[in-house]
């Protein structure tokens, strides 16, 4: 005991104290105490109390109501075809039961098909045709191939180019999307009969030739090639 002197005792009893008294407050919750951070509350709380938004919040656009057009779905087509013509009705009929339709890219694609389809007649590809044509427009052609080979004639083509391109019509038939083209091309093309003279033509001439062809394609195939269904030549 003789360690411990007064001052000593008194230090240690006055440090009791204050550890009882320090336990008793933190030990003792008021009600007024902040909650542990949650992150996904605090952020709704900062909506909810119209803060700004972080700015990676990327917000998504409104949803359609039913039956609700978007925005410029008809912009390429009424840029195409003017407004309130049957052309364009037509067209965005069409665009109705095929969201992925635009006309231009219809028409670059109808050029392309239309000069493959020309010189597969004249080379009398029928592989390729079969994939081009409807099954009507198909023999049509192969009937005409097998009476030229029947008679030992060939064609002597050259496809100098495409001058004009335009839809002139455009419809729904049932599920069938069926659009009318006017094609002005320029062509060398001769006939030669089984001695190779010529017999109908001109291999040395470009001629300008006018077809109205009609292109099909049925809207809930997943296909999306368009086949050639009907011919007509221009006068």
């Amino acid at each position: 005991m003789g360690f411990f002197d007064f001052g000593t005792i008194f230090f240690l009893i006055a440090a009791v104290v204050i550890f009882f008294q320090l336990r008793n407050v933190l030990g003792r919750r008021t009600g007024n105490e902040r909650p542990p951070f949650d992150p996904y509350s605090a952020s709704r709380t900062r909506e909810a109390d119209g803060a700004q938004k972080p700015e990676n919040v990327v917000s998504l656009p409104r949803k359609r109501a039913p039956g609700e057009p978007a925005a410029e779905t008809y912009a390429e087509i009424d840029a195409f075809a003017k407004p309130d013509t049957d052309l364009n009705k037509g067209l965005r009929t069409i665009k109705d039961n095929d969201a992925s339709f635009d006309p231009k890219t219809f028409v670059d694609g109808a050029k392309m098909a239309y000069e493959m389809i020309v010189m597969a007649y004249a080379d009398g590809d029928r592989k390729t045709l079969k994939n081009l044509l409807s099954r009507e427009v198909y023999d049509g052609f192969v009937s005409a191939i097998g009476e030229r080979e029947a008679k030992s004639e060939k064609i002597q083509s050259s496809f100098v180019g495409i001058d004009k391109a335009d839809i002139v019509a455009a419809e729904m038939k049932g599920s069938e999307a069926h659009i009318t083209l006017r094609v002005v091309s320029e062509l060398i093309s001769a006939t030669r009969d089984k001695a190779g003279a010529v017999i109908d033509g001109d291999p040395e001439t470009v001629a300008e030739v006018k077809d109205v062809w009609t292109f099909a394609r049925d809207t809930r195939s997943r296909d999306p090639n368009w086949k050639l269904v009907a011919t007509e030549e221009e006068d």
